[in-house]
């Protein structure tokens, strides 16, 4: 067995949302680093185009063949949702979608005596509602990009990848009030279960990943006040690294997975 093998995602196409920036931005970038055509969407049109230029100049002078490009979508939207995979249908009408990596999203913290109903509606929308409606609307181009072992017997060789970006948050009791986004988390981890029995029989694996803390927007004010005990509780002394994230993502990706 050979490790590059293995681990190979060169010319698969990946559409990673929530790309541009924080977890999404190192998961888009280990996968053009590895030869990988990466679509990057989140509602941040010019973060998106500039996500994508920056890779492509990372890929360009690497030499590694991976490319990315900018499809924004407000993906709080059904309309937007539909819209994203119409265009990526238009885009990539023979090779499909290898691997989806739902990864945008949304945090609330706040008390329990002033979280507010509005916190509810926005995560569980973004964070879950719209991870179906997604992976619905894209099953398609999954399942085209999904390679069979033997058809007739119905076995597959190179299935389609659906990777969920979950929290440590969804299946633990959180250490913030954070009740919505914690809920909204623990809910996406059991619907990749769900899709997992869906989908398998259609050459689909779904699988979570749960970060912990990593530098990102979304974990800025918490890490300025509170890193330092944060690191210090961790087995290894430390927060997420790129290398931790894309890792994970490479290998459920891959053959490895």
């Amino acid at each position: 067995m050979d490790i590059k093998q293995l681990f190979d995602v060169k010319g698969k196409v990946v559409l990673v949302t929530g790309g541009a920036k924080g977890i999404g931005r190192m998961i888009s970038e280990g996968f053009v680093a590895n030869g990988a055509r990466v679509y990057i969407s989140s509602r941040d049109a010019a973060a998106c185009r500039q996500a994508a230029a920056e890779l492509n100049a990372a890929a360009a002078a690497s030499g590694s063949g991976g490319s990315a490009a900018a499809l924004p979508a407000d993906l709080q939207s059904l309309d937007a949702c539909k819209r994203l995979a119409a265009e990526l249908a238009r885009l990539e009408p023979q090779r499909g979608l290898h691997v989806l990596v739902h990864n945008s999203g949304a945090a609330w913290g706040a008390p329990f005596d002033a979280h507010p109903d509005s916190a509810w509606t926005k995560l569980l929308t973004l964070n879950l509602h719209r991870t179906f409606t997604l992976t619905q609307l894209l099953c398609p181009l999954l399942e085209k990009a999904s390679v069979p072992a033997d058809a007739a017997a119905g076995t597959v060789a190179d299935p389609a990848r659906v990777i969920h970006i979950g929290s440590i948050d969804g299946i633990r009791v959180p250490v913030l009030a954070n009740y919505a986004y914690g809920a909204s988390k623990a809910g996406l981890h059991q619907l990749s279960r769900a899709l997992a029995v869906e989908l398998g029989p259609r050459g689909i694996t779904s699988n979570t990943v749960a970060p912990g803390p990593f530098p990102s927007k979304m974990m800025k004010s918490v890490l300025e006040d509170m890193g330092d005990s944060i690191r210090e509780t961790s087995p290894l002394g430390r927060i997420g690294t790129p290398e931790d994230v894309a890792g994970a993502c490479l290998f459920l990706a891959s053959r490895a997975g």
